[in-house]
């Protein structure tokens, strides 16, 4: 399996950035850009051909309506939603129900973005 090009579009700064250190520390993952603006994600996707997304909602534990867009025009993606305060994070693919990560810490994360770890069925 080649590397996994993951895009994020993650606030506060400080999230980002720590979720930027997590990834780039991994040799199977790379990250092939930041958006800022929620509204150029869509776009941005489509340039890079990104595997996953992180993104951050605007409302607490809130289900950003991007993700289900998406998964609808690239049905392989993972989508990773963190909360702003880093204490919850979930899994999105398509045809399969949002999957609260055992851990909003690295290794479920990482585990995720591989697709270890996760239920195939559903």
């Amino acid at each position: 399996m080649g590397t996994i090009k993951i895009l994020l579009s993650s606030r506060p700064k400080l999230l980002s950035e720590v979720i930027r250190n997590l990834i780039e520390s991994q040799l199977d993952m790379e990250i092939i850009g930041e958006v800022i603006d929620p509204l150029q994600l869509l776009s941005v996707v489509r340039d890079t051909l990104a595997d996953a997304v992180i993104i951050t909602p605007l409302r607490a534990n809130g289900e950003p309506r991007i993700v289900h867009q998406l998964l609808k025009e690239y049905p392989l993606m993972k989508i990773v939603t963190l909360s702003s305060q880093g204490d919850a994070a979930y899994l999105y693919r398509l045809n399969h129900p949002r999957l609260l990560l055992a851990s909003p810490s690295g290794p479920p994360i990482l585990n995720a973005l591989r697709g270890e770890g996760i239920p195939r069925g559903n």
